[in-house]
């Protein structure tokens, strides 16, 4: 099929399973059984059946499905999925298009057992540890297809290209492939389960807060909507926009206004301050002012409320 980089692959399709490939990594043996492009013709079937290894398929052209665990799933390019050792499974391609598989057959083999203290490890920690992630995961990992988010695919083709060149380096080119395809599969999955897992914020609340702490935060100076909006790095008319959904229809005006006369009563109830040093404190222009959106806002003026507030307490 013109366009199919993977269409190489078949000029010698067993030249990766020729190898004798075992790769230490950390404490596992990593033993290659199968490397190859499979191809199933339109409406091929192969029923369910199991392996005592673990085998790694991507789709990388045709469609097609595939049964896990009494579960059918549609297969097409991009996908791929894992079988597990004595995981049932069954393939089958489309009636009418054929479909291609990148296959790896790989038996690991944990040798932590069979180090003692008289015979310490001679890799690398961090290496190591990868290993050990990799590997816990790779037993847990959910029988169902996800994307090659990660583009292990392409590692099929760089292996059977090192084994074709044979350059200085192909062989541990090519083992260092393997262990690509295994941790970009494993990474493949952690993506798909990290996206349903991500807490997700009600963006028009949040803003809504974030616009309320910064006014609460500096009522007492000249600020303005424009300010909040250069904050929150959003339009004047958004910002306006959220307060009118989610504050009772006010404006900002109206919003600003409301905090700082909560401010004014407080300082009138607890402190001695003049009214005038109390509008200055607040934000207001002054005490006249003050005095006048104070009025409009309660029936009362300020040292009215102040007044008539205290002397119930005092009786």
């Amino acid at each position: 099929m013109p366009n199919f980089p993977y269409e190489i692959m078949n000029e010698r399709h067993d030249a990766l399973e020729r190898l004798e490939l075992c790769i230490r990594w950390g404490q596992y043996d990593i033993h290659v059984l199968r490397f190859h492009l499979a191809h199933f013709p339109a409406g091929r079937i192969v029923g369910f059946h199991k392996h005592a290894e673990y085998e790694f398929h991507f789709i990388p052209q045709g469609k097609g499905k595939v049964i896990l665990a009494d579960q059918s799933y549609a297969l097409k390019p991009g996908m791929l999925y894992l079988t597990g050792p004595d995981v049932m499974h069954y393939q089958e391609a489309d009636a009418y298009e054929a479909m291609d598989e990148l296959c790896l057959h790989v038996d690991i083999i944990d040798r932590h057992a069979e180090q003692t203290d008289n015979d310490p490890h001679s890799y690398d920690d961090w290496e190591a540890a990868e290993a050990r992630n990799c590997m816990e995961k790779l037993q847990v990992l959910p029988l169902h297809p996800t994307a090659d988010l990660h583009q292990a695919m392409p590692r099929f083709l760089e292996a059977y290209q090192a084994c074709n060149d044979n350059f200085v380096g192909s062989y541990t080119t090519i083992k260092q492939t393997v262990i690509q395809i295994l941790l970009r599969a494993v990474r493949a999955y952690d993506k798909a389960n990290e996206q349903k897992q991500f807490p997700t914020r009600d963006m028009k609340a949040y803003r809504y807060r974030l616009a309320l702490e910064y006014m609460y935060a500096n009522y007492d100076g000249s600020i303005t909507l424009e300010d909040v909006a250069d904050k929150l790095n959003l339009s004047t008319r958004h910002i306006q926009r959220l307060f009118k959904e989610l504050h009772h229809g006010h404006t900002f005006s109206r919003i600003l206004e409301d905090i700082r006369l909560t401010v004014v009563c407080r300082e009138l109830l607890e402190t001695e301050q003049s009214v005038e040093q109390i509008a200055k404190l607040a934000g207001f222009a002054g005490g006249n002012y003050l005095h006048a959106v104070f009025r409009k806002k309660f029936g009362v003026t300020p040292s009215e409320f102040r007044r008539n507030t205290r002397e119930p307490q005092l009786q």
